[in-house]
């Protein structure tokens, strides 16, 4: 005889049953829903323009510095898949860097926009609120970070976790500057996207650095000329006679370019620290240590890099000849170079044209750089 007890046991198990079926069973035309995802630019162009290089380091008949290999990391070729397990112990720091920040050329730029200051647009002194607006008003759908000092040290302690030493450069470094500029670096190699000064207005989109006729998955990084400096007196006003920009760059992770300018910062401060001198870096040290100097330094090691190019039939090096004077974008391999009214525009000398001039991408004001006064803009040396 059924009874009450029995009719209940029996329901309890044939629900047991549909649902242990049904949750180890799923239908094949479902999907679990997709973890949120930070936005990515899609830079990829309507036209597929073929390009191609000589493999010669003269100029090209288009203007452009050739060089062949660039558009792809030639020691770690691609970052699709899933890398093995490595010892790091034995590894260079540049080795570990490239390692934790694969670069991968032919993924999108992140649609990400890092800016730094003392305070966050929430804050009631914050007095950049007009130029940060443009960034986020010209770039819809981008992710738009101002990160502060106190949540920069947060932020680099996870990204960098794994890279102590490069932890230990940072917060050893003495002045806000120095600070400042090696966070630039630092969270482009490991995120990618745009980074500019928080005095920076935003002309025009990133969408628009770039021509259509450069395929978007050959390029990882995008610099600007700041100071073009021909006169035979460039020596007393700057420190290069080619100085490329480092208030505002793009670039995709695990650039080379960042990749050795981590290094070399990370390994002279604690080489400085070690020797105790790395309290005596003043102000007009800081171009060379973590500013433009070094960055353009860096920059043109790399355009002249085996291991990156072909080099094979190079008629000569890549230097400032190849830069100076020009008015139009000029690509090396996985960089564009952009000339210096985009990123320089108003000067009033060197070449650069005014902020109407459709090369016009940024303004930058230096009210809110850490430099001295002697340092800050290229227009104020007449």
């Amino acid at each position: 005889m059924l009874t009450f007890r029995r009719a209940f046991v029996a329901a309890a198990l044939l629900l047991t049953i549909f649902y242990l079926t049904s949750t180890r069973s799923p239908s094949p035309t479902s999907s679990p829903a997709p973890f949120p995802q930070a936005a990515e630019a899609d830079l990829e162009s309507t036209r597929q323009a073929s390009t191609t290089a000589a493999s010669s380091g003269q100029t090209a008949s288009d203007g452009n510095p050739t060089r062949v290999g660039a558009g792809r990391n030639r020691q770690n070729p691609s970052s699709h898949g899933q890398q093995p397990m490595r010892d790091m112990s034995k590894m260079t720091l540049y080795d570990k860097l490239a390692y934790q920040f694969p670069y991968d050329v032919e993924t999108k730029f992140p649609a990400y926009i890092w800016q730094t200051w003392k305070w966050t647009p929430a804050h009631g002194e914050f007095n950049f609120r007009e130029q940060e607006a443009t960034w986020t008003e010209q770039h819809p759908g981008f992710i738009h970070e101002v990160i502060t000092d106190q949540v920069a040290v947060h932020l680099l302690r996870l990204l960098y976790a794994s890279l102590p030493e490069v932890l230990e450069a940072y917060e050893a470094l003495p002045l806000p500057v120095l600070k400042a500029d090696f966070f630039r670096y630092l969270i482009l190699l490991a995120r990618g996207g745009i980074y500019s000064d928080i005095d920076t207005y935003a002309i025009r989109s990133a969408l628009e650095w770039i021509p259509e006729s450069v395929p978007r998955d050959a390029i990882g990084l995008v610099i600007g000329i700041e100071a073009d400096p021909d006169r035979p007196d460039w020596k007393d006003w700057y420190s290069r006679r080619i100085q490329f920009c480092q208030w505002t760059i793009q670039s995709k992770p695990g650039h080379p370019v960042l990749r050795q300018v981590v290094t070399h910062i990370t390994n002279e401060t604690l080489r400085r620290k070690r020797a105790g001198s790395l309290r005596d870096i003043i102000d007009k040290n800081v171009i060379e240590f973590t500013g433009p100097a070094v960055w353009t330094d860096i920059i043109f090691d790399y355009f002249n890099d085996e291991r990156y190019f072909e080099m094979k039939g190079s008629a000569g090096p890549i230097d400032y000849k190849n830069f100076t004077g020009m008015v139009e974008r000029k690509r090396v391999g996985d960089v564009v170079v952009l000339p210096i009214t985009s990123f320089s525009p108003g000067v009033q000398q060197m070449g650069a044209k005014d902020y109407d001039d459709p090369m016009a991408f940024v303004k930058h004001d230096f009210e809110g750089t850490w430099k001295p006064e002697s340092e800050r803009h290229i227009g104020e040396q007449q």
